[in-house]
C-alpha cells in the first residue's frame, strides 16, 4: 500500500487530501478481492493507469482554471503585464541572438561527417607558427603519414568566366582530386574529381557550387558536360556541390583540379599548399602533431633544411582567431548581463505586485484556498508572462541575429550568417522557463506565509521590511551589471577609436580602387602586360578630376603579401622571421596614387625593363631592419631569384590591418620579371586618385577596360576608405551591440530604482503626510527620496566598477593599448548610472510632493 499512496502524490494536494484515502481504502479492497498472482498483478496495472490519466486530468482542470484567473488578472493591469513582457523579451531575444552567433562561430558543428576527425597541416617556419605546405614536402609527408584515412590539398583560385553575358569574377579553389572524400561530401549532380583529372595535359574540369548553379545557370539539371570559358580555357562542368558545402569559405563559386609538374616539387621552402587530412578513429591530435614534427624534421635533415623547421595540425575550427573569440566571449557576457538584469526586474515587478495582492491573497486564504493552489496560480502567471515574452524574445532574437553577421569570420567553412534553428529555439525556451521558474520564485516563496487575518486588517504598507531589502538588494545588482557593461562598451569604443586614428600608411580620401585580374597564358608574357596598362591607364589618368592612377599587385588590407627571404650578403636564403620581406609587383605612380610618402630617392620607371638592373623601393622598416642606419640609395640585396638594388624608401604601410605590424616592403617594376613567373604577384588591383566623386568615375573606368579587353570582368569597386572600414567592421558591429545592450541594462536599472522608489512612496504615504502636516518642507521630501535612489546607486556603482577593472583586465588584448582602467570610461559610466538613478527618481518623487496631508491620514 506504501506505493499507491506514493503514487497519489500524483494528484494535486488538495485533491489528494480530499479523496486520497478514500481511494487508498478502495484499491486495498479491490487488491484483497483479487486472486494472488496475475489477479492481483491487473489491478496494480488497471490503478495505474487509471491513477495516471485521472491525475493528468486533474492537473489540466486547474491548469484551465488558473490560466483563466491569470487571463482575468493580467488584463486588470495592462501596464504591469506589458512591462512585465517586455522586460522578459529583451533579455531572451539579446541572450538568444548572442548565444546563436557565439554557437555558430564556435560550437555548431561544421557541415561534414564527423568533422571532429578533420585536421589542417600546417609548416612551421622560423618566426612563423603556420604555414602553408610546400608541394615535395606534401607529397612525402602524406605518403609516410599513418594517422590519415585520408589527405587532400588545395590552393585559392581566382578566375574570370566568359560566355555567360558580362564577364564576372569568380573566387574559388583548384583542389586535389582527394580533398572532397577526405571532406566527406559528394556533389548533388554529377561526380567528383579523379586521379585522372589530377594529371598534367588532362582535359579540364569543373564542379560549380549551388550558388552559382542556382544564379547564373538557373540550376539547370543539363549543365553537366556543358563547358565554361574560365581565363579562356575551356572547362568541363562534372559536377554541382550541395547548397550548404562552402569550402574553403563562403565566397568559393568553383572549384578546378590542381595537377602538379615536376618544377612544383624542385623548391621545398615554396609554401604555397593547404591541406587537410581525415585522422582514423582513435588518433588523437597531439598523436598527429607528434608523427608530423617527426616528418619534418627527418625532411630538414635528409634535405639540409632549417634545423628549426617542423609541421603541426589543428582542429579545422582553430582557424577562428583569439581576436572573434575574445570579441564573441565579450558579446555572450554582455547577453547574459542582460538577461539576468531583465530577471532581477522581473522577479522587482512580481514581488511588488505579490505585496500589493497580499489582502487579495488573503482573502483567498480564508475563503480556503490552500498555500498548493496559491503557489500553483502565482507560477502560472510567471510563466505565462515568461511565455509571452520568450515568445517575443524568439522573435527579436530573429531579427537580431542577421545583424551580428559582421562577428562571423570569412576564413571557415560556413554560411556568412546564423540561421534560426533547433538550437536556437530550445536556448529560447529553456532561459524562458527559467526565467519564469527561477525569478517567479521570489512571490511565490512569501505566498501563505504570516497571518492572513493581520493582512486583513492591514493596510497597503504590508509587506516592507524583508521585502523590501530583497527589493532593493535586486535594484544593486542591476546597477552593477550596467556598470560592467556601460564600462565594457567605453573601453571598446576608446579602442576603436584608437584604431580608427591609426595611420595606415596611406591616403585614404579620394582613392577608388578595382581589380582587374589578366588571364593566363594570354597575360602570360611581360609585353602583353605593358601594353595593357600602358594603354587603361594613360586613359584613366587623362579623365577629368582623375590626376594619377597605378596598377599593384594587391592593395594593402585587401592582401598581406608574399613573404619571400632577404639576403644582404648574398648566403642561402631563409625565410625566417627577422630576415623575410612582403612583395608586390607594381606600376609607376602606384605611391602618388595612394599617397604613400617617398621619403628618399625615386619611384620605379617605365625604364625599368628585364634588361635593366634590377631595381627595387623599400619601406622604412625594411631600412631599419636590415640596413643598420646605412644610407638605402644603392644598396643591393638578394630577393625573388635576383640581387636588386634599392632605388627609393617610402613609409610604412599597414599591410595586414591597422592592429597588426607589418613584415618590411619591397615593392618591385612589374616589367622586371620573366614572361610565365611568379604570375601570381601580376598586377591587378588599380587605385585611382581623384578629386571627382568615385561613383562618377566607375562607368568611364569600366568603358576603358572594356575597350582594351572586353573579357576582362571588374570586381571589388570600392575606395580605400571602405577597404580600411572592413578591418574594423567586426569591432564596429560587437560595439553597437555591446552599446544596445549597455543602452537596455541602462534603461532597465531605471525601471528598477523607479519601481522600489515608486512602491517606498506608496508604503511612506501616510509618513509623508504626518511629517507635512507637522512642518515638512518639499525640499526635506525630495531629499529623502532622492537620498534613497543615490544610495542604491552607489551600493551598485562601487562593486560594478570593481568588477569591470576586473572584465578590462581579462580583455586587455583586444582594447589596443587602452588602458583597463581608462579614466574618462569609468567616469563616463558613473555619471550615466546617476543620471540614470535621477531620472529613475523623478516620477517617485513627484508622487511624493502631490500627497495631501489630510488625505493621507483620512486613508488610515
Amino acid at each position: 500500500m506504501w506505493l499507491y499512496r506514493l503514487l497519489l502524490h500524483l494528484y494535486p494536494r488538495s485533491f489528494r487530501h480530499e479523496y486520497g484515502e478514500e481511494m487508498a481504502h478502495i484499491f486495498a479492497l479491490r487488491l484483497d478481492e483479487a486472486p494472488p498472482g496475475l489477479g492481483r498483478f491487473v489491478v496494480w496495472l488497471e490503478s495505474v493507469l487509471e491513477l495516471a490519466g485521472n491525475a493528468a486530468a486533474a492537473h489540466w482542470d486547474i491548469l484551465r482554471a488558473d490560466l483563466r484567473q491569470t487571463r482575468r488578472t493580467l488584463a486588470r493591469t495592462p501596464g504591469f503585464t506589458v512591462t512585465a513582457i517586455l522586460i522578459v523579451a529583451l533579455g531572451v531575444g539579446a541572450t538568444t541572438a548572442a548565444f546563436s552567433v557565439t554557437d555558430f562561430v564556435l560550437f555548431r558543428p561544421l557541415p561534414f561527417p564527423e568533422p571532429d576527425r578533420l585536421v589542417k597541416l600546417w609548416e612551421v617556419k622560423p618566426g612563423y607558427d603556420e604555414m602553408e605546405l610546400a608541394p615535395a614536402n606534401y607529397r612525402d609527408w602524406k605518403s609516410a603519414s599513418r594517422s590519415f584515412e585520408s589527405i587532400g590539398a588545395y590552393h585559392w583560385l581566382d578566375v574570370n568566366m566568359n560566355g555567360k553575358g558580362e564577364p564576372v569574377r569568380l573566387e574559388g579553389a583548384a583542389v586535389s582530386s582527394d580533398l572532397f572524400p577526405t571532406l566527406g561530401v559528394r556533389p548533388i549532380l554529377g561526380r567528383t574529381f579523379t586521379a585522372a583529372d589530377d594529371k598534367s595535359g588532362a582535359p579540364r574540369t569543373v564542379i560549380l557550387s549551388y550558388r552559382l548553379w542556382q544564379n547564373d545557370f538557373a540550376g539547370d539539371r543539363t549543365i553537366i558536360g556543358q563547358h565554361l570559358d574560365l581565363d579562356s580555357a575551356s572547362h568541363t562542368v562534372i559536377g554541382v556541390m550541395p547548397p550548404d558545402f562552402l569550402f574553403p569559405d563562403s565566397t568559393a563559386a568553383l572549384w578546378t583540379t590542381m595537377s602538379f609538374g615536376e618544377s612544383a616539387y624542385q623548391d621545398r621552402n615554396d609554401n604555397w599548399l593547404y591541406a587537410i587530412g581525415r585522422v582514423h578513429r582513435g588518433v588523437t591530435i597531439g598523436q598527429v602533431r607528434t608523427e608530423w614534427a617527426l616528418l619534418a624534421a627527418r625532411t630538414a635533415k635528409q634535405f639540409g633544411l632549417n634545423e628549426r623547421s617542423s609541421a603541426t595540425a589543428y582542429d579545422i575550427r582553430a582557424e577562428v582567431s583569439w581576436r572573434t573569440r575574445m570579441l564573441l566571449a565579450a558579446l555572450s557576457g554582455a547577453s547574459a548581463c542582460v538577461l539576468l538584469i531583465a530577471c532581477a526586474n522581473l522577479a522587482n515587478l512580481l514581488l511588488a505586485r505579490s505585496m500589493e495582492r497580499r489582502r487579495e491573497l488573503a482573502v483567498r486564504t480564508a475563503m480556503g484556498a490552500g498555500r498548493e493552489r496559491l503557489v500553483r496560480h502565482l507560477m502560472t502567471e510567471s510563466l505565462v508572462l515568461a511565455v509571452t515574452g520568450g515568445a517575443l524574445g524568439v522573435c527579436i532574437a530573429m531579427a537580431s541575429v542577421p545583424l551580428l553577421a559582421r562577428l562571423v569570420p570569412n576564413n571557415l567553412p560556413i554560411a556568412e550568417s546564423p540561421s534560426v534553428d533547433g538550437r536556437m529555439l530550445l536556448v529560447a525556451a529553456v532561459l524562458t522557463v527559467m526565467t519564469g521558474l527561477i525569478f517567479g520564485l521570489a512571490p511565490v516563496i512569501s505566498a501563505g506565509k504570516g497571518d492572513r487575518l493581520d493582512a486583513l486588517r492591514d493596510d497597503a504598507r504590508a509587506g516592507g521590511g524583508r521585502k523590501e531589502r530583497l527589493r532593493s538588494g535586486l535594484v544593486v545588482f542591476e546597477v552593477v551589471a550596467s556598470i560592467v557593461l556601460l564600462v565594457s562598451a567605453g573601453l571598446l569604443i576608446r579602442a576603436l577609436w584608437a584604431v580608427e586614428a591609426t595611420n595606415p600608411g596611406f591616403e585614404t580620401d579620394g582613392r577608388l580602387t578595382l581589380r582587374t585580374q589578366l588571364p593566363l597564358p594570354q597575360y602570360q608574357k611581360v609585353e602583353m602586360r605593358r601594353a595593357f596598362y600602358t594603354r587603361v591607364l594613360s586613359e584613366v589618368r587623362a579623365l577629368p578630376g582623375v590626376s594619377q592612377a597605378a596598377y599593384v599587385t594587391a592593395l594593402p588590407m585587401a592582401m598581406g603579401g608574399g613573404i619571400w627571404p632577404v639576403s644582404l650578403t648574398g648566403d642561402a636564403l631563409s625565410r625566417e622571421g627577422d630576415t623575410a620581406a612582403s612583395l608586390r609587383y607594381l606600376t609607376p605612380g602606384y605611391f602618388a596614387a595612394m599617397g604613400i610618402p617617398l621619403k628618399q630617392g625615386r619611384d620605379a620607371a617605365d625604364a625599368d625593363t628585364l634588361d635593366r638592373q634590377p631595381v627595387a623601393v623599400v619601406s622604412e622598416s625594411f631600412v631599419e631592419r636590415f640596413l643598420n642606419g646605412r644610407d638605402p640609395i644603392g644598396q643591393s640585396f638578394n630577393f625573388v631569384f635576383k640581387r636588386r638594388t634599392i632605388i627609393g624608401v617610402v613609409g610604412n604601410v599597414k599591410v595586414r590591418g591597422l592592429e597588426r605590424i607589418s613584415e618590411p616592403q619591397v615593392y618591385l617594376p612589374y616589367q622586371q620579371v620573366e614572361d610565365g613567373s611568379i604570375v601570381g604577384y601580376i598586377p591587378k588591383d588599380m587605385v585611382v586618385k581623384a578629386s571627382v566623386p568615385a561613383e562618377t568615375l566607375v562607368p568611364s573606368l569600366r568603358d576603358i577596360i572594356r575597350r582594351a579587353d572586353s573579357k576582362l570582368p571588374i570586381s571589388d569597386v570600392r575606395t580605400m576608405g571602405e577597404v580600411v572600414q572592413l578591418q574594423t567592421a567586426p569591432r564596429t558591429a560587437q560595439i553597437r551591440v555591446l552599446g544596445a545592450f549597455a543602452t537596455i541594462a541602462l534603461l532597465l536599472a531605471g525601471i528598477g530604482i523607479h519601481g522600489v522608489l515608486a512602491f517606498a512612496v506608496s508604503q511612506r504615504t501616510r509618513e509623508i503626510g504626518v511629517r507635512m502636516a507637522l512642518g515638512a518642507k518639499p525640499g526635506d521630501v525630495l531629499g529623502m527620496i532622492v537620498k534613497r535612489g543615490l544610495w542604491l546607486a552607489l551600493a551598485g556603482i562601487v562593486p560594478g566598477v570593481a568588477i569591470a577593472y576586473a572584465v578590462g583586465r581579462a580583455f586587455e588584448a583586444i582594447l589596443a593599448g587602452v588602458q583597463p582602467y581608462d579614466g574618462p570610461t569609468f567616469g563616463a559610466a558613473i555619471v550615466l548610472a546617476v543620471i540614470m538613478t535621477v531620472a529613475g527618481t523623478l516620477i517617485p518623487t513627484m508622487r511624493a510632493l502631490r500627497v495631501n496631508p489630510i488625505t493621507a491620514l483620512r486613508a488610515e
